[in-house]
């Protein structure tokens, strides 16, 4: 077992002192804005002694810690981008905020608290805390880029998976991992993504590695062993603390879970519910696309409008394009996107896969496309209760008669409203891709649905480029 060093203490300590500044911070930003700023009349107000909110900015630094402390936002390492980050830093703020507001109203003080001052130091605590932490993302990253890699990998298996574990961990700088070697677990031969170099024997010969002292963690990739020689190999890495790790079902994608019930004295196991399943997750849901409904209609107004315009003058037909796709429970609705191709384009071919480069894009379609702003015209369908704000993307009906007979769990994805949005597309997952792949990260979602999700996905949105055609 190796020495560990003290850099994840380091970040870990580092986050907490720019946390406990830049939250004392922003109370302090907030009394400043609200009565020696001069923006906001002081009215029927004084100006309080300044060490009331001293006090109050103290206690609720400390609330604040104790908050994030209890979220796991100072475990190290973390790994993710800032964007996967951004959901759990908003919720542990927000319940920061609603707390630190509650006991500031509970405690009678001479003069009271400022109501405005609560209502402003939402903005300027959230808005300094996000600051503080892309910062300190930054430098967090940087330096473990530059410091010696000193968690020691032994991967289990010379697949496309065991390859793809050394490039994930390559993209992962804070774990500071290298991957040491590769040992076969079958008699097919390596893939060429893995080094020859790397290829340091079969499976039998972990024990050496660990008695050597060569290896800190232990993943195994191939998941064909037999559970007798998983089993002793979760053993012996036991013994030795040396940690173990496996892939599960293609990277955990397909994670269902399993519910137990009783009837009498008969245990039966079966399907648990999805998180949509339960009413208040529904309502919660349906708020959410209430909300972002009403407000991408009023936001996207404008660029519909100089859309039609450019559709209108490029090319004859209608600027709505309008399409039967599946809904919930397999329930056909109309679809409504601004048109990006010739209004007869499918009349020869029947129902085809967009391609990149498609001919039957107009210039103007083509644009619009690949910046997805054809699919505004969808918030009228959340609007309407066809869709949802973030979900599986809706399929047309000509492939999913194909894909229910050819394709494992396939009509899962329609135990709940499709979206505009979806985990599989922030993935790149999108246009002439392999729907496989794409099933197991709609499901992924409907196993794991959050507001704190569908609010990470909102935001990788906007980033999200890759096979928009």
């Amino acid at each position: 077992m190796r020495t560990r060093d003290t850099f994840d203490v380091m970040c870990s300590t580092a986050a907490v002192v720019a946390d406990a500044v830049a939250v004392g911070c922003g109370f302090l930003l907030a009394v400043w804005l609200r009565f020696f700023a001069g923006w906001i009349p002081l009215r029927h107000e004084r100006i309080p002694p300044l060490a009331l909110y001293l006090y109050g900015a103290g206690v609720g630094t400390v609330l604040f810690l104790l908050i994030f402390r209890s979220l796991g936002l100072y475990t190290r390492p973390q790994t993710g981008s800032f964007s996967d980050r951004i959901p759990r830093l908003v919720r542990a703020t927000g319940w920061g905020l609603l707390l630190a507001t509650a006991l500031a109203f509970a405690i009678r003080t001479e003069p009271p608290y400022s109501r405005v001052v609560a209502a402003i130091s939402f903005l300027t605590v959230a808005g300094l805390v996000l600051l503080e932490r892309w910062i300190l993302f930054r430098i967090e990253w940087n330096l473990a880029r530059h410091r010696e890699e000193v968690n020691r990998v032994v991967v289990l298996g010379t697949d496309a998976i065991a390859a793809h574990i050394k490039q994930a961990l390559k993209n992962e700088p804070t774990l500071r991992s290298r991957v040491v070697a590769f040992l076969r677990c079958s008699a097919a031969p390596p893939v060429t993504e893995i080094p020859a170099e790397l290829v340091r024997g079969s499976v039998d010969d972990l024990p050496g590695f660990i008695e050597r002292g060569e290896v800190d963690q232990v993943i195994m990739a191939d998941i064909t062993l037999p559970n007798q020689r998983l089993a002793e190999i979760m053993l012996l890495c036991e013994r030795n603390l040396v940690s173990f790790q496996m892939v599960p079902d293609l990277f955990g994608l397909l994670t269902q879970k399993v519910r137990m019930t009783m009837v009498g004295d008969i245990p039966l196991l079966g399907i648990s519910k999805w998180p949509l399943d339960y009413f208040w997750n529904r309502v919660f849901k349906r708020t959410e696309d209430i909300v972002a409904a009403l407000w991408g209609l009023l936001v996207a107004a404008p660029v519909i409008g100089m859309a039609a315009v450019l559709i209108k003058r490029e090319s004859p037909g209608p600027v709505f394009f309008r399409q039967e796709r599946c809904g919930e429970g397999g329930r056909g609705f109309t679809i409504y996107k601004l048109r990006t191709m010739a209004a007869d384009a499918e009349a020869e071919t029947g129902p085809v896969w967009a391609l990149p480069d498609d001919p039957r894009r107009t210039r103007v379609g083509a644009f619009l496309r690949r910046h997805s702003l054809d699919e505004l015209p969808q918030f009228w369908n959340v609007l309407r209760g066809d869709m949802s704000l973030v979900g599986p993307r809706p399929e047309r009906p000509h492939f999913v008669e194909q894909f229910k007979e050819d394709i494992s769990r396939y009509m899962w994805r329609h135990v709940s409203k499709p979206g505009i949005t979806g985990w599989a597309q922030v993935n790149g997952l999108r246009g002439h891709t392999d729907i496989r792949d794409r099933i197991q990260y709609d499901l992924y979602y409907l196993e794991n649905w959050s507001l704190a999700l569908d609010f990470k996905i909102i935001l990788k949105t906007f980033f999200a480029r890759k096979n928009a055609y």
